[in-house]
């Protein structure tokens, strides 16, 4: 089997490839190593895999290659690729979202189309559901989503959609919810929570802190990834959430306190645009056409991110 993976740098997409190599995939990788965060958290996310024979790194954005060529012999593609983050997606920087986020996946898609791929897997995201209380999210529900990330990645959805409509493009989105884990971007709520303890720094809540979400260790969104590809369904949209539980913002951070053995200084500030309050996963069309079923509870992925930060701070 050969797969391509887009992001494959990142937190999400590193996790996705090296367990494709585990189970022998040959593995194409494509990442722009934008400026987001420090370069060097991204190579360190490539340390297990960087010098596999089976895997190619190709180090550009999505919208700058022949992807008609690359797609050759490929059987699988999982598009994780995406400019991140809710509040930095406002005023110009739209540009930077809409051009990689929607400009991207449109060209990956057109390329698709006439290549001979058996599943592409978009990573969507529970932003696009917006503030709502209709809880739990229901792949049914309105969608209104609160800030342009959010527009974007269901931009990307409408796309995978109608290639899939139009051309037959094997697609399947996957909206993932609040992904946590080892190798969590530094602009993450987690990743900054538990460094801030571990430096005896001040921790910044926006919120009263009683905000909560349904959090999903990569290791299910990666398993989800896989069960999505591997299966006969295409032109079809699924929530992968955690465990089922929501968790209360405070809590959790009661919980880093406890596994990490110290108190936080926390500081709480006022809500910031394009967050939601609430999210909570209905995973039930995933389980019943995919067979997914989150493996990784709250406080065992909270404990090995935890020691995974603990080697980098």
């Amino acid at each position: 089997m050969k797969s391509l993976v887009t992001g494959a740098a990142g937190f999400i997409g590193s996790t996705l490839t090296e367990e494709l190599l585990k189970k022998n995939h040959q593995v194409i990788g494509i990442d722009s190593f934008i400026d987001y965060y420090d370069r060097s958290l991204k190579e360190r996310n490539m340390d297990s895999f960087i010098d596999n024979d089976k895997f190619k790194l190709i180090e550009d954005n999505i919208n700058n290659l022949d992807l008609k060529a690359l797609m050759g012999d490929v059987d699988y593609i999982f598009h994780q690729a995406a400019q991140a983050g809710v509040r930095s997606s406002w005023g110009e920087d739209f540009e930077i979202y809409s051009h990689n986020n929607i400009m991207g996946t449109q060209r990956l898609l057109e390329a698709a189309k006439e290549s001979n791929i058996k599943k592409l897997v978009y990573a969507s995201s529970s932003s696009v559901y917006g503030d709502t209380d209709q809880l739990p999210m229901k792949e049914t529900n309105r969608l209104q989503p609160v800030s342009p990330y959010g527009v974007s990645k269901l931009a990307g959805e409408n796309l995978a959609y109608l290639y899939y409509k139009n051309f037959n493009v094997p697609t399947v989105s996957l909206r993932y919810f609040t992904v946590f884990g080892e190798r969590q971007r530094p602009d993450m709520a987690f990743h900054i929570f538990i460094k801030a303890i571990l430096q005896n720094e001040k921790l910044t809540i926006f919120g009263d802190g009683k905000q909560s979400r349904n959090f999903t260790h990569v290791q299910d969104i990666v398993k989800a990834n896989i069960l999505a590809a591997k299966s006969d369904i295409a032109g079809e949209i699924f929530n992968i959430g955690g465990d089922g539980k929501r968790v209360v913002l405070n809590d959790a951070i009661d919980l880093m306190e406890e596994i990490i053995g110290k108190k936080a200084k926390r500081e709480y500030k006022s809500v910031v645009k394009g967050d939601v309050k609430h999210t909570s996963a209905d995973t039930s069309k995933a389980k019943q056409m995919l067979g997914y079923e989150p493996q990784i509870d709250f406080k065992d992925g909270l404990e090995r991110e935890i020691q995974f930060l603990k080697k980098i701070y």
